[in-house]
């Protein structure tokens, strides 16, 4: 989801008490990086989080690790992890200890510097509880989900959140006070109500009766849908829009650290789809769909499996990690998935999470707790510069 551009800035004095707790303006506040200090961004891990990791050391909790990550402009944004968040407003150069404590979060959306939403947990617990905050991340309260598991989140503003279960979809429009089930279709395994179709136009993606995926859609929130794409073989996946451009991530089978799967791509809302990638694997058997795609393999090889999908400003990303290489990076195109490239993956890890504010300026963040760390990137992915390195080496 595009985010508006709402701007913050960040001390050089990183203390969330002074920025955030003595009535100053909630958020990050501000800097001018000078040309040495330019020359020592990315070192290390900052010197943040340092009692946090003393805590966890030798005790029973995981270590620290990355979860998500949310940026409003390509020099503001937060990253979320285990038990912490972090945040920046000038391109990573500084960060900012923002909060630590109990929510070891999954999900994070700020749709503006103040306000934010999360999916998290509490401690060891497996379930998610939904959480917002209003001063830009410091303090977190619980937010009523009319008894509802909720796995993901979009939010479309301050107080209209989109929440989706594994098999249906609700929305508030008053900060959580009370909710209301957008009617999907049957067997629905996946669902998308973007926040610049105003609630009306949305996405589902169901098992179709003997076999495969069929990515529906509706128009008027909910209440009719059509069939836009089939694809045979596939199990789930997960669905992405921006504008009139819609990705649909079908997923096959996995084994031995392997995902199959396919991307199909359509820049005209659904009217005309395009395989983008079909990538089969020894583990997980033959890519869901049938056709000739334009690329035979995903980011991220060998046996590599997707990470999540960015569209910004007409360009498309995949993330991509592979446990036998021990390397993510990411997959590109530029004109709708006429064309694909894979850049070559370089950096160190498994999984990752992107965000790309602009068309070639985003954000990577490895999000195993070995390799955790922060990368930026200015050239669509050609090159990367480490912005925060979790184990500081």
């Amino acid at each position: 989801m595009n985010k508006q551009q709402v701007r913050f800035w960040l001390l050089p004095v990183l203390c969330v008490g002074l920025i955030l707790g003595l009535g100053t303006t909630p958020g990050l506040s501000p800097t001018k990086a000078t040309a040495a200090e330019e020359g020592k961004c990315g070192q290390g891990d900052h010197g943040l989080l340092q009692n946090l990791k003393r805590q966890r050391a030798g005790a029973d909790q995981d270590p620290l690790r990355f979860s998500d990550i949310d940026f409003l402009n390509t020099s503001t944004g937060r990253v979320a992890g285990n038990g912490f968040l972090i945040g920046t407003s000038d391109s990573g150069c500084h960060w900012q200890e923002i909060y630590t404590g109990q929510w070891q979060f999954e999900q994070i959306d700020f749709p503006d510097n103040v306000k934010g939403w999360a999916l998290a947990r509490a401690g060891k617990s497996q379930s998610f509880n939904l959480i917002r905050t209003k001063d830009g991340g410091s303090k977190w309260a619980n937010v009523y989900t009319a008894g509802q598991s909720l796995q993901r989140i979009d939010v479309h503003n301050a107080e209209t959140v989109v929440g989706y279960t594994r098999n249906a979809v609700y929305v508030t429009k008053n900060g959580g006070n009370a909710w209301a089930r957008i009617p999907t279709p049957a067997n629905t395994r996946a669902a998308l109500f973007p926040a610049d179709g105003g609630l009306k136009r949305g996405w589902a993606m169901t098992v179709k009766p003997g076999g495969g995926i069929q990515l529906m859609k509706t128009v008027d929130g909910g209440r009719h849908w059509r069939e836009s794409l089939v694809v045979s073989g596939g199990i789930g996946g997960e669905i992405y829009s921006s504008g009139e451009q819609v990705g649909a991530l079908v997923r096959g089978e996995s084994g031995m650290s392997q995902v199959s799967y396919s991307l199909y791509a359509s820049a005209d809302n659904g009217k005309n789809w395009a395989r983008v990638i079909a990538q089969s694997t020894a583990g997980g058997g033959p890519a869901p769909g049938s056709g000739k795609a334009v690329a035979e393999r995903g980011p991220a090889n060998p046996g590599g499996h997707p990470g999540n999908l960015v569209i910004a400003d007409g360009a498309v990303y995949l993330a991509g990690g592979s446990p036998a290489a021990g390397k993510v990076g990411l997959g590109r195109s530029f004109n709708g998935g006429k064309t694909w490239s894979n850049v070559p993956a370089t950096l160190a890890g498994f999984d990752a999470k992107i965000a790309f504010p602009a068309k070639k300026t985003g954000w990577l963040a490895v999000t195993n707790p070995d390799d955790a760390a922060i990368y930026l990137t200015k050239d669509g992915g050609v090159s990367w510069n480490i912005k925060f390195d979790l184990n500081g080496k």
